[in-house]
């Protein structure tokens, strides 16, 4: 058993918890408050009463965390929702920044 229990411990010491970023979305002048909520519903999973809260700390403040993810999830959201904002023909910022 001693073999078994020492196995245990050395495979959880090697697992490592994923970086964890947060999904940034910055204010601006231009996008309107109503794509905000749509991007944050869509593409980041909240309910249309926490979409309108984070876009009103959003449009208040300079920026509002949208997420937070592993990396690779944490790029591909921030990179849709930049891609939809410019075919719609709005210059919203949002990156993914390593917490």
């Amino acid at each position: 058993m001693a073999v078994k229990e020492s196995a245990r411990e050395q495979t959880r010491e090697r697992i490592k918890i994923p970086r964890q970023y947060q999904v940034l979305i910055y204010n601006d002048d231009f996008t309107p408050m109503d794509f905000v909520v749509e991007v944050l519903i869509r593409i980041f999973g909240k309910d249309a009463d926490s979409a309108v809260t984070l876009m009103m700390s959003i449009h208040k403040g300079n920026y509002a965390v949208a997420g937070v993810y592993p990396k690779d999830i944490a790029q591909t959201k921030a990179t849709e929702a930049e891609q939809w904002a410019r075919e719609e023909g709005y210059p919203l910022k949002v990156e993914a920044v390593c917490q």
